[in-house]
């Protein structure tokens, strides 16, 4: 009955609120309404108010957002008897009203996100055996041991651990290709991981054919396996010891979950974060997903699979046939066959395993292409809007999820509007400069604040943005070809362990800084308008206003592919970990400052006598749990500094045995602490209007930056053109 009347009252006062937007209300009134609200949830938000203030805040928020459409659809739209500019305004209109929409499933999903669930502690007898698959393609040797290492290594009784490398880079397809060099690297890597895998106790297994990408792979895993609970780690995903008692025993004390899901934090930056440098003080973009969304959806049954990091139920895979291979995002589509099926899912936030990013940004693009395809593939396969099974909440989560890959349309939209009226004189709109200012200011203003309110101190203003123009122009082509040929797109595996030795243009820079020259042109061609034109000053003025914006983000985006080269191989670790410094056979106290997979940094008080580069010494330190071997850690000395009565030693491992790759993964991965610590510690809100500053600071060096990189690259061209213009001496002669 109370379910009843909840649903009546809302109903009751969303009816009241579609009235009040309706009413016709002069410019100057709605300007003072627009500002009230802002005040008020400016206020709200100062004193830090939350639960039903929060709420009341989105409200307002909404309201103006509601105002706002109920304007531009009434109001602004060009008649349809002059279609040049009906067309053009109509794309407009349709773009925001996408953005309105997904603002709307965005309010529903996370306004009231879940807090972490913490998983019950049972007994070594209660709890179920596991089978740990590690899916690998291409991935090289060392990477794949870490994690293998690592695995082997959690926590967990070891009768009911049993760890799979999963190898679809060594099949018997592969192994007998008629090309000998293909032939030749299949049997060398085949052998090679076999090796391996014996050594650190981890069963190998690989099959005939290439066949279902990685679904297909996971699937040969579960035919050769028993354990009623399947864990998932990519092959450069390395796990805490502690990740199993942080997700198992969920399964037990729940016989309806099918998933216990756990964030993906990376211990590099992304190469958007690499070329900006904003890694170690701004959060990455992917914890605004697994820090608020997935624990929206975890509050509707909708938290999905990402396809690592997690925790499944045999049982529940058995249902469906095991993983789902039709699209090219098998871990959503998977979890979206389970919900439909009344399974439930869990969601626990704290970072359990760390993982790497793509290096370079032209990776980074195939990766996201193929998550926005894949989800594309779900929506016209599935249509989960229509879904048998999944109850409506459910219905509007993945709806979220999916509908944000169209971001591209509505972003290109936004870039191309403004030069529809600059250089071909079409109305996009038919207003005044007053009008548009009033309403879509306070509209936008509102928008930042609910984003503010949703996201916080994990995503800071105009970041979401950037990451959407530097993909736009790129994703929009994938996106109308998967549309077009749905069963097109093949699963494409993301370079692991990529290095840039040397800074450079990005190899599909074009794109980017084509466009900026276009939005640069516009720029111009807004003064030259402001002169011929001036009775329609106003209308220019803020169309051009809205075109100078587009090209600071265009700008930003020319730092992105400004690809910065970075000599270090792995990504250093902060840590203040204690260790003891073997060096000419005398042992020295010290602590490793931070750390890599590959090597280290060590810092004790005095010197060393007769050491120097080159040296082999080696890292003794107390390991997490008990690795059966020596904690001594093979090393060579590659630099030492001497500051302030500290010297500094920094040393590269040599891994050289199997139980070196088990002691890097514990000293690396064991103590998930240092992640949760590192991510809050860069988790701070800096407001909006401090966020814009930032940002358009921002913006502006990396103009710079960029142009300086272009100009360079155009030098190192013709050099390199001049070198191999000019005649040999033979040629001379």
């Amino acid at each position: 009955m109370s379910k009843v009347v909840t649903i009546a009252v809302w109903a009751c006062a969303s009816l009241i609120v579609l009235l009040l937007v309706s009413l016709p209300i002069s410019q100057q009134t709605h300007l003072i309404a627009g500002t009230s609200i802002v005040i008020v949830m400016a206020v709200l938000k100062g004193f830090k108010l939350r639960g039903t203030w929060r709420l009341i805040a989105l409200a307002l928020g909404t309201s103006i957002v509601l105002r706002y459409v109920y304007w531009r659809t009434t109001s602004t739209i060009p008649p349809i008897n002059q279609p040049e500019n009906f067309i053009a305004g109509l794309l407009l209109y349709v773009a925001e009203m996408y953005c309105v929409v997904t603002l709307a499933l965005s309010l529903f999903v996370v306004a009231t996100p879940m807090r972490s669930r913490r998983a019950p502690r049972l007994k070594d007898e209660d709890l179920p055996t596991v089978d740990v698959f590690v899916p690998s393609y291409n991935e090289p040797k060392d990477l794949i041991a870490r994690t293998l290492a690592a695995a082997k290594s959690m926590h967990y009784p070891p009768d009911k651990l049993t760890v799979f490398l999963l190898d679809d880079g060594g099949t018997d397809e592969k192994r007998n290709s008629d090309r000998i060099d293909i032939a030749a690297e299949a049997r060398r890597r085949h052998e090679e991981l076999r090796e391996l895998c014996d050594d650190l106790g981890v069963r190998y297994l690989t099959r005939a054919r290439n066949e279902h990408a990685k679904a297909g792979n996971l699937n040969n895993g579960l035919a050769h396996s028993n354990g009623e609970i399947v864990v998932v780690f990519d092959a450069d995903h390395a796990p805490a010891r502690d990740f199993l008692q942080e997700t198992v025993g969920f399964f037990p004390t729940d016989p309806c979950v099918f998933l216990v899901q756990t964030p993906h934090f990376f211990i590099n930056p992304d190469p958007i974060e690499r070329n900006l440098r904003t890694y170690l003080y701004m959060p990455s973009e992917n914890e605004m997903f697994y820090g608020i969304v997935q624990r929206g959806l975890d509050k509707w049954n909708a938290s999905f699979f990402c396809g690592s990091a997690a925790a499944l139920r045999r049982a529940a895979l058995a249902q469906t046939g095991g993983f789902r291979g039709r699209s090219i995002t098998e871990d959503c589509e998977t979890a979206l066959e389970l919900h439909a099926r009344n399974w439930h899912s869990v969601y626990v936030d704290k970072p359990l395993i760390a993982g790497l990013q793509p290096a370079s940004f032209a990776s980074f693009i195939a990766q996201r292409s193929r998550w926005a395809q894949g989800m594309i593939q779900i929506l016209l396969f599935q249509r989960p809007f229509m879904k048998r099974g999944l109850s409506i909440p459910q219905r509007l989560c993945y709806m979220s999820s999916i509908l944000f890959w169209f971001f591209p349309f509505a972003r290109f939209v936004f870039l191309i509007a403004p030069l529809f009226y600059l250089f071909f004189n079409l109305e996009i709109f038919t207003a005044s400069g007053a009008e548009f200012l009033s309403y879509t200011l306070s509209y936008m203003i509102v928008n930042l604040m609910m984003q503010n309110y949703l996201y916080g101190s994990y995503r800071w203003p105009w970041v979401s943005e950037l990451y959407e123009y530097a993909q736009t122009l790129y994703l929009l082509p994938a996106l109308v070809s998967v549309i077009l040929h749905p069963n097109k797109p093949t699963f494409r595996v993301t370079a692991k362990d990529e290095t840039l030795t040397r800074s450079r243009l990005s190899e599909i820079a074009i794109p980017i800084f084509a466009f900026f020259v276009l939005l640069l042109a516009g720029v111009v061609m807004t003064a030259y308008r402001l002169v011929a034109e001036p009775y329609k000053a106003d209308v220019t003025l803020v169309v051009g206003l809205w075109n100078v914006l587009n090209m600071l983000l265009a700008g930003c985006a020319l730092g992105v592919v400004a690809e910065r080269g970075n000599k270090q191989v792995n990504q250093r670790i902060a840590t203040e970990q204690r260790c003891e410094f073997i060096a000419g056979g005398a042992l020295k106290p010290g602590v490793l400052a931070n750390m890599s997979a590959g090597g280290a940094m060590v810092q004790f008080a005095g010197a060393i006598d007769g050491l120097a580069r080159d040296s082999k010494v080696a890292v003794r330190f107390t390991p997490s749990s008990d690795l059966g071997v020596e904690p001594i850690l093979p090393a060579v000395v590659r630099h030492i500094a001497t500051q302030n009565g500290k010297t500094s030693v920094g040393v590269r491992y040599l891994v050289s045995e199997t139980k070196h790759y088990r002691l890097v993964a514990d000293l690396l991965f064991a103590d998930a602490r240092r992640w949760t610590a590192f991510q809050q510690g860069r988790r701070r809100n800096p407001g909006i209007l401090r966020g814009t500053i930032w940002f358009y600071a921002l913006a502006f060096r990396q103009t710079v930056r960029g142009l300086i990189y272009l100009m360079r690259s155009f030098r190192l061209r013709r050099t390199l053109a001049s070198r191999f213009s000019r005649p040999t001496p033979r040629e001379r002669s």
